[in-house]
């Protein structure tokens, strides 16, 4: 195994995406037990997302979801990827986060966001603006600060204060410079897009201020990864997320994954085929030679401490034999 592979943490985000002609509650229970298969396979963490009124993704409620991840495992580290900050009050995020901490203690992250709905409808229901997410900083500050115990308002989170839970910021746009002047652990994506992902490295390097929660610059880079027996095993593996955006950009709305066969067999506007050769390429995707070489270019360009896989796919058994082929890669 290369030297540069086995020195980098391996974490998993699932977004609970459901698929055609199943249920949210499957969705749910297939992230549970997905958590318990990656703590067997030697993962480092499992995070969940947080999306509102998207059809295809059942994971609205990341601390709750990470509650029943964290109460069905034993070890592997649990947090969200992330809480979307804007969307809520950064006292009742750092109550939640409290609770998790004092009920699993040391095994919880805090991944934090800056989005504010996927369309116009979503930001209405939940009472926030695009601008809102102007805001992050700001908040992101209130909701450390009521872990120091340094709100100026008098009140104490009960019980976050004083308990540690380790922060990162997911860093879309601004969000490298703002994770860099906290002085915080940063997740980036993605892995399609390496240029723009290495500025924003370099960025967030060159401007970091060491805090009480990180003395040094951390790095998580993030995407999607396949591996399969064969390299077009792992391209079908991306197929169902590919068409799922691909309808996303031409429909307005996010489906539930599609089996790959039923997306093979689709006869697609030329708009249609764009987008959808477009969310096949760029990806880390291959047998595990081809992968571990994929790996091992993208960790030297960039010196991530950590990657953050996050693949969806239709066929639930061939994402995990994915996730077991790409554990021996990582651990020998």
């Amino acid at each position: 195994m290369s030297s540069v592979i086995a020195a980098t943490r391996f974490s998993v985000l699932d977004r609970s995406r459901t698929r055609e002609g199943g249920t949210n509650a499957q969705a749910l229970r297939d992230t549970v037990r997905l958590a318990r298969e990656l703590e067997g396979l030697g993962y480092h963490r499992f995070w969940v997302s947080e999306h509102h009124g998207v059809p295809g993704v059942a994971g609205s409620a990341p601390t709750v979801l990470a509650a029943a991840v964290a109460s069905a495992t034993d070890r592997i580290r649990v947090g969200t990827g992330g809480v979307m900050l804007p969307n809520h009050q950064p006292l009742v995020v750092a109550e939640q986060f409290g609770v998790l901490e004092s009920l699993f203690p040391g095994r919880i992250d805090m991944g934090l966001g800056r989005s504010v709905g996927f369309t116009d409808g979503v930001r209405k229901a939940l009472g926030r603006g695009k601008d809102d997410a102007d805001d992050f900083a700001v908040q992101l500050e209130e909701l450390l600060g009521w872990f120091r115990g340094t709100s100026p308002t008098g009140v104490h989170a009960r019980p976050a204060e004083g308990l540690t839970v380790p922060p990162f910021v997911l860093a879309m746009g601004e969000g490298a410079a703002i994770a860099a002047r906290a002085g915080l652990p940063m997740v980036i994506g993605d892995l399609r897009n390496r240029d723009r992902m290495r500025r924003g490295i370099d960025h967030y390097r060159a401007r970091f201020r060491p805090s009480v929660w990180a003395r040094e610059p951390y790095v998580v880079i993030s995407g999607t990864v396949a591996v399969a027996a064969t390299p077009e095993e792992a391209r079908r593996l991306l197929i169902p997320e590919a068409w799922a955006m691909a309808y996303s950009r031409t429909h307005g709305t996010f489906p539930p994954l599609p089996a790959a066969e039923r997306v093979e067999g689709l006869v697609m506007t030329e708009k249609e085929r764009g987008f959808y050769e477009g969310g096949l390429a760029g990806h880390i995707a291959g047998t595990e030679e081809q992968v571990a070489h994929e790996l091992e270019t993208v960790l030297k360009e960039t010196a991530a401490q950590e990657v953050l896989v996050t693949t969806s796919t239709y066929d639930r058994e061939a994402l995990l034999d994915s996730y077991r082929r790409l554990a021996t890669i990582t651990s020998g």
